[in-house]
């Protein structure tokens, strides 16, 4: 690991070595979900919002819990549906809670959180299909959280990078909903074997580790082959053009940056308006981290920045 001029990744990524933990790869599915709590420990302190509503919508096989956050003022606000990280197995609504509440307050829409199903138990395309499904019922509802269908959004972090840039996708295949906007934070874009810079360089000793990775696709995928599927690896869809604009939100020293800002090449040679912004000095999971990583705090409000500039 070599020492970086932000002093705040070094601290973290030192603090991280001399923890000593066993790698994911030792763990059981159940063993690695208690990380959720490092995220809400070290997360971006919780911002007040108007509303706060827990709820359950029916899916295609059972309830689906959402988390809808709404903001001060007189709606219909537009609406973003969001989806959590955590490899498709460790995630939950309280790991992205205050994510959240920050974009429902700087951007001013409503937030629909999403607790899809998760891997090992539910492998793809469970995941993907309660993503859509939430997207549609707020498509379908969006009067009733006092929304407006018109002004949709999808976002996510991760592997909620990698669901909200494939929602996007079945949005466009199946024609509904409208969908004006994607915000992919550090996305999952490929699985399987990918020789990228990031991943040769920061593979190993900044928190997403090349063994973590292979862990987490192992748990979501039912056969590596099914890793070659558009909806599980959007870099490899033949066809990009007619999707949202998008903001791809990447981190420097970490190893899913390649793919995240080749998936941004990707869409603007279909012709689709992106943003890429890499964030120098830094790692994955950087936002979740924004209690004590400062660009965390940035990347969010650039995020809601750019939100509010497309939804408004």
């Amino acid at each position: 690991m070599k020492n970086y001029p932000n002093a705040e990744t070094n601290d973290f990524l030192a603090k991280v070595a001399s923890s000593k933990k066993p790698p994911l790869s030792s763990q059981t599915p159940e063993q690695a979900r208690k990380l959720n709590q490092v995220f809400i420990h070290l997360s971006h302190p919780k911002e007040t919002v108007a509303k706060v509503e827990n709820t359950t919508i029916p899916g295609s096989a059972g309830e689906i819990p959402l988390r809808i956050y709404t903001p001060q003022g007189v709606g219909p606000f537009p609406v973003l549906v969001y989806f959590h990280g955590g490899g498709y197995a460790i995630g939950n609504l309280d790991m992205v809670d205050s994510i959240c509440r920050t974009l429902t307050n700087g951007a001013q829409c409503v937030v629909v959180s999403v607790e899809y199903r998760l891997a090992p138990e539910h492998k793809f395309p469970a995941a993907i299909e309660d993503g859509y499904s939430a997207t549609l019922w707020a498509a379908e509802n969006a009067a009733v959280i006092n929304g407006d269908a018109s002004r949709m959004a999808v976002g996510g972090e991760s592997a909620g990078g990698n669901l909200a840039a494939v929602v996007a996708l079945m949005a466009r295949d199946r024609a509904q909903p409208s969908l004006i906007y994607q915000l992919l934070i550090y996305p999952v874009t490929h699985h399987g074997s990918l020789s990228t810079e990031s991943r040769r360089l920061y593979g190993e000793d900044y928190f997403l580790t090349a063994d973590s990775i292979a862990w987490y696709a192992k748990q979501y995928l039912p056969a590596a082959e099914d890793g070659k599927n558009a909806y599980a690896s959007p870099l490899l869809a033949e066809d990009l053009t007619n999707l949202p604009p998008a903001l791809i939100i990447t981190a420097e020293l970490d190893p899913l940056r390649d793919e995240g800002e080749a998936y941004g090449d990707r869409l603007r040679e279909a012709g689709v308006s992106v943003k890429v912004s890499r964030y120098e000095g830094t790692i994955h999971a950087f936002i979740n981290l924004a209690g004590i990583l400062t660009l965390g705090q940035k990347a969010l409000k650039e995020a809601a920045s750019d939100l509010k500039a497309i939804l408004w």
